[in-house]
């Protein structure tokens, strides 16, 4: 008896071994899997392999900063800003975690088309009044694997203990297998239906790598814009804090000469009265960047108790960014083609339409006769013969399963749903066409602008400096007012907050148009541009489904 026994006693013992791991190793076999998929799928999009943790960091710098650990960071530039994101920006977080789960559910997918392994065991003691009569225990394993052509193969194998403890008889024990195939021969049938769920699931993925991209790449170009938007405040402070202390000279100089009996008190007060409204906008532009970086802090993840500086060469170093040739961008029909061949969230909208197609497929389906092979065979071992089976007692059965397509309204709505899908999932790809050429239109226009806006920021600052500095000369031989100086200096610092102003309208209208062509790259050094001249993959109408297309 025991040694009959043996096998199914290690197989329980292996069986209950395997089950005991703990909620942890389950987390982590799970991390493994999604991890490996993940790095998969992003290294052959976009050739990045980048690591991906969910996990938080008990030791990142927001919390560091809440621990008192770290109390300012100086000199960040687009690549530190970007780090810090990574690893505390809120959106991003949830962005990953996005991409965790769509991995999630292809291990989910893989897991129910492969081999599944189940067992169990029950114990039983059975009595009347004060006294036990039977006692008895059941064991089983079962695996149930699903076939290419759309069959479900179930296979199963259990034994039984018995006995009667009034009897004094021993333990008797049997053992049992069966083994059941149900094969679709219309509906249900053929790859396409069977993997759908996988299919699905593995394009959606797909699409998460994709969005994830994307949501990278505008974070940086984000980030970038705030940066600039801090750096181009300093400037203003610096530019507005150099015009009240110029003001304030001319001021003194006034006094002076006022009270030479030189010059008019009116002109004295003019120079006071420029002086207070240069140290009230002095005073406002301080307040703007405190709160620009207090935005920023909280849009990066941290604390606004952190003390912030930037590093002022960012503004230089991101202007300079090799855009190749920028008459290349003037051509709209060469932009878009780049565009639509490179835009991860366009060519999400694409695939979708054939995701629609593929469903309307698989809902038609459901419409069909449900025709299927249906065999079993079951057999039971003599008592205390545990694994010895005599054929000749095995059971066998073979037979067909109609389901009549009657009643099918529910299957009807569903196909009907599909194919309205398909349609707007169609008519959603081309809208999103035609949003990239109007963004892109855009794109070049307000590039052009910029850049024009730019140079003549650059005459207008010369001009303002030459205009004060005659100012000055002829106020000096008394062919100039005080008001003339004033509005001379006045001119000079509007000049020079508008140059700074055009320069970063213009680095980060080269910075979006790349974005929306698909070319600009997250890397450690914080931005670059892709070089691509592919054409578009995109075709240039797209066909709406029709029911005849789905049942031909």
């Amino acid at each position: 008896m025991s040694s009959r026994q043996s096998p199914f006693f290690y197989l329980a013992l292996g069986l209950v071994a395997s089950a005991c791991q703990s909620p942890a190793e389950y987390a982590a076999e799970a991390d493994d899997e999604v991890y490996a998929l993940v790095s998969e799928r992003r290294a052959a999009l976009f050739e990045d392999a980048e690591a991906l943790d969910i996990e938080p960091n008990p030791r990142s710098l927001r919390q560091r900063v809440l621990a008192g650990e770290v109390a300012s960071l100086e000199q960040l530039g687009l690549a530190q800003c970007l780090e810090i994101a990574a690893e505390n920006q809120r959106d991003l977080q949830r962005r990953q975690e996005s991409l965790y789960l769509a991995a999630l559910d292809v291990t989910l997918e893989r897991w129910l088309l492969g081999p599944i392994l189940a067992a169990g065991a029950d114990a039983e003691l059975l009595g009347l009044g004060a006294e036990a009569h039977t006692a008895s225990a059941d064991s089983s394993a079962s695996l149930t694997a699903v076939l290419g052509s759309g069959a479900i193969l179930v296979g199963q194998i259990g034994l039984n203990v018995f006995r009667d403890l009034l009897s004094g008889e021993g333990w008797q024990a049997t053992s049992n297998f069966s083994l059941a195939l149900t094969q679709p021969l219309l509906r249900g049938a053929g790859k396409l239906i069977l993997y759908e769920p996988l299919t699905q699931a593995e394009r959606s993925l797909v699409y998460e790598v994709r969005e994830f991209e994307r949501f990278r790449r505008e974070l940086a170009v984000n980030i970038a814009g705030q940066l600039l938007r801090i750096l181009q405040q300093a400037d203003t402070i610096e530019n507005e804090r150099k015009n009240f202390e110029r003001v304030s000279e001319i001021r003194k100089r006034n006094e002076a000469l006022a009270a030479a009996g030189r010059l008019s008190d009116i002109q004295v007060d003019q120079a006071s009265q420029d002086e207070l409204s240069s140290e009230n906008r002095l005073i406002d532009v301080r307040q703007d960047f405190e709160s620009q970086l207090d935005g920023f802090k909280l849009f990066l993840g941290l604390p606004p108790a952190i003390e912030l500086t930037v590093n002022p060469g960012e503004l230089t170093r991101l202007a300079a960014v090799d855009l190749g040739d920028e008459a290349d961008f003037r051509g709209l029909e060469a932009t878009v083609a780049i565009a639509l061949a490179r835009r991860p969230d366009f060519l999400v909208a694409v695939d979708r339409v054939l995701d629609a197609e593929r469903q309307a497929q698989v809902a038609a389906d459901a419409l069909r006769l449900g025709f299927d092979l249906v065999s079993q065979i079951d057999g039971t071992s003599g008592t205390n013969q545990p694994l010895r089976y005599n054929f000749n007692q095995v059971s066998w059965s073979l037979g067909l399963a109609l389901d009549l397509p009657v009643n099918r309204l529910p299957e009807r709505n569903a196909y009907r749903s599909a194919l309205i899908t398909w349609q707007r999932s169609a008519r959603d790809a081309d809208l999103a066409r035609d949003n990239i050429e109007v963004a892109l239109r855009d794109d070049l226009r307000n590039l052009t602008a910029r850049r024009e806006s730019f140079a003549i920021q650059e005459n207008a600052v010369a001009l303002a400096a030459q205009r004060v500095e005659s100012s000055e000369l002829n106020q000096k031989a008394g062919r100039a007012s005080t008001r003339d100086l004033l509005e001379a200096q006045s001119a000079l610092v509007s000049s020079q907050n508008a140059l700074t102003r055009a320069l970063i309208d213009y680095t980060l209208a080269r910075l979006t148009m790349v974005l929306d062509m698909g070319l600009l790259r997250v890397t450690e050094d914080g931005i670059s541009i892709e070089n691509y001249t592919g054409a578009a993959v995109f075709p240039s109408e797209i066909s709406l489904p029709t029911g005849e297309a789905i049942t031909e």
